[in-house]
């Protein structure tokens, strides 16, 4: 994987070099990295795609941080160093948090959001901190949450890999990854959002219940909302092909001026 700065990332050039498509950007969620996002749609057909691992995530560098808006910041950071004047940002649950925080804070800079298993508020248990803080209690409060963010038809390889991945990050990464999320509202400023939305939700989806997703839906001018049947919270791992196709349908019904914004930088290839 290439790196700029201290942020590793994976990237997908568009077969068609002429496209005016807007490059899309992908945000893992709390404890995840950019393999949180299957190949369907890391390799979107036609679509120039970066996946990055925040700080302290996967292989990138640094500290997690604290909140959400710190992780904004990064993104921000990354579209600089990488030339993007602006894109299409899909988040995944902290994601979609990270997400609506850089749409409010620099609009300008995004085209398009998708919001995965997200919300204007994402509270944690109080429980959850306690025992992720607590060195004997990790592994199994770790193992609780994985098992929550899966529906009941996800594969079991699929839910291991994903329980591994967190329980190789630093334990202080993933707590605050919590932290940050449980601090995170922003019931009162989403509705001043403008930007073309999709938001995008599995119908078991325990983190953060549908309900969430409606309420996005209602505050945020112009929304939609899709409800993958057979999916939990990572829905885009257990429905890859057709949250590939709402990405898609998504990105085409972007208005023509949006998509010809950005102009095309080169890329490092994909790996």
């Amino acid at each position: 994987m290439p790196a700029v700065s201290d942020i590793y990332y994976f990237a997908h050039e568009a077969e068609d070099h002429t496209s005016k498509r807007p490059p899309v950007l992908l945000l893992h969620g709390a404890g995840g990295n950019y393999l949180s996002w299957p190949p369907q749609i890391r390799r979107l057909a036609g679509q120039r795609v970066f996946a990055i691992d925040l700080p302290g995530h996967g292989k990138s560098e640094g500290m997690g941080r604290h909140s959400i808006d710190e992780y904004a910041d990064d993104v921000f950071r990354f579209m600089k160093l990488m030339k993007l004047r602006a894109a299409m940002v899909v988040g995944i649950s902290m994601g979609s948090a990270i997400a609506l925080q850089c749409a409010l804070k620099t609009p300008k800079k995004v085209l398009g959001l998708v919001l995965m298993g997200g919300g204007a508020k994402l509270r944690v248990a109080p429980g959850i901190l306690d025992s992720l803080r607590n060195q004997t209690l990790y592994e199994s409060t770790v193992n609780q949450i994985n098992e929550n963010c899966f529906g009941p038809e996800a594969s079991p390889r699929l839910k291991e890999l994903s329980r591994q991945t967190m329980l190789q990050l630093r334990p202080s990464v993933l707590l605050g990854d919590y932290l940050a999320c449980d601090q995170f509202d922003l019931t009162e400023q989403v509705g001043e959002i403008k930007t073309p939305t999709l938001v995008v939700c599995g119908r078991e989806d325990k983190m953060a219940p549908l309900k969430y997703s409606e309420a996005l839906r209602d505050s945020i001018a112009g929304a939609a909302l899709q409800v993958v049947e057979d999916a939990g919270h990572m829905v885009m791992a257990e429905q890859p092909i057709l949250v590939a196709e709402m990405l898609s349908h998504f990105i085409d019904s972007l208005p023509a001026k949006t998509k010809s914004r950005v102009p095309r930088k080169a890329v490092r290839p994909a790996r």
